[in-house]
């Protein structure tokens, strides 16, 4: 760690803390998060699903790992640097992100989160903290509670930040995978053209409530399994009908509304896969080069840096630097870092032609529930501050629990940025 000069404390959480830093050789600025817990042998580090995870996926949508180091028992990684992520663009903007700006990020979480899925893992973290953003580039960071889509349930009930918990989740499902994911990349799209959570729930009853006053009360056509899990739970569904989402995001085209309509269905099965996703008409309007993102009417924050690498992505433990030429290779990615520059198509917005038979939209000519005030875009006990990954400062409140590159834990502190979270 002598090759590396501390510049500032990004955030302290729970099971880490994370800096920046710069190489003292190549001048190189980093991120280093410093696992507080204790790693007596290289077999336990790499045990971590941070490491399995990122060690085999190399996408330019992606935090890099550039090196892992375990000195004197103490477990550092070390990631490329980013200026912000999505929150702390998000929370202090008085103007609306234009919908190219939207379209433009999400489809880079969707590359990501396509390229994860394919790769055989799932976030089970996404929220705006965990999306890295630089210039125009956004990267997804901290894959402590990632897991493989092919491993085993039951897994944990307590995943994700509970504003982004899909239903199943929050219904305490024994087996779900990669639709959680979609999920909450859904829900983030909107909260990026409102600048406001679109389900704030205060507690796991009230998150329901509050994504049943948007999507209508499921049914046995909507969502039997669900209805199936309330049951078990002895859990009743308050009763409302669909509030169609051209009301609660006005701003937002009709190829936009149809897909976060699509990407929050109630049912799992029914979502597009992000793949899917990346096919929808949304992305197919043409947009012109854009400005880089930062807050209205600032300057940029930082240039576009230059990731893209399709060989696999090499980590470095200690001095020795790992190959993985018995792993299959990486894969490709789709379209690039932005989305595609294509001729406008608004009519009819329908998934990829890949997706057969979709289903149709929740009966949108239903009346309008009534949907109770949302704060302007605030975590609750205050604004959060600091910069860089988005870990706050210690003593700062909570928003979300863990986020960023981890330096949080499950809500017992704050964090932000790489996600000093529990990586194992």
């Amino acid at each position: 760690m002598n090759r590396y000069k501390t510049i500032k404390p990004l955030g302290d959480g729970t099971y880490g803390s994370v800096v920046k830093a710069v190489n003292k050789t190549s001048g190189e600025v980093v991120a280093i998060k410093r696992m507080k817990k204790k790693f007596y042998s290289w077999e336990e580090c790499m045990q971590l699903r941070e490491v399995q995870s990122l060690r085999k996926m190399s996408h330019p949508n992606i935090v890099k790992l550039k090196e892992v180091i375990r000195e004197n028992d103490i477990l550092y990684f070390v990631f490329e640097f980013l200026d912000m992520n999505l929150y702390q663009l998000c929370k202090d903007r008085e103007k609306h992100f234009p919908e190219s700006k939207v379209r433009n990020m999400s489809y880079q979480m969707l590359q990501a989160l396509a390229y994860m899925h394919k790769h055989g893992f799932f976030h089970r973290d996404i929220k705006p903290e965990n999306m890295l953003v630089s210039g125009n580039t956004l990267k997804m960071a901290d894959f402590g509670l990632a897991r493989e889509i092919r491993s085993k349930p039951p897994y944990t009930d307590y995943v994700s930040t509970r504003w982004y918990r899909a239903p199943e989740v929050l219904l305490r499902a024994p087996s779900y995978t990669a639709p959680i994911d979609v999920w909450a990349i859904g829900t983030i799209m909107c909260e990026m053209f409102t600048l406001r959570p679109l389900f704030p729930g205060t507690s796991e009853a009230d998150e329901i409530y509050k994504i049943c006053s948007v999507l209508g009360t499921p049914t046995a056509n909507s969502w039997k399994q669900g209805l199936a899990l309330a049951q078990n739970m002895n859990f009743k569904f308050p009763q409302f009908v669909a509030t169609p989402l051209s009301q609660i995001v006005p701003s937002a085209s009709p190829e936009a509304i149809d897909l976060m309509t699509e990407m929050m269905r109630w049912d799992p099965a029914k979502r597009p896969t992000a793949a899917q996703a990346l096919g929808h008409s949304f992305f197919l309007s043409g947009q012109q080069p854009e400005p880089p993102l930062g807050p209205a009417g600032g300057s940029a924050h930082g240039s576009r840096p230059n990731t893209h690498d399709d060989r696999k992505q090499d980590v470095k433990i200690g001095t020795t630097k790992l190959s993985y030429e018995n792993e299959r290779h990486a894969g490709e990615f789709k379209g690039g870092l932005s989305a595609p520059a294509q001729p406008a198509q608004r009519a009819n917005p329908q998934l990829g032609s890949n997706r057969s038979n979709p289903p149709s939209h929740p009966g949108s000519s239903n009346p309008p529930s009534r949907l109770a005030q949302q704060s302007r875009y605030r975590p609750p006990g205050g604004a959060l501050q600091g910069s860089g990954y988005g870990v706050p400062p210690a003593a700062a409140a909570p928003k979300y629990g863990s986020a960023g590159y981890g330096s949080g834990s499950y809500g017992s502190g704050p964090s932000g940025g790489y996600g000093s979270g529990p990586s194992g």
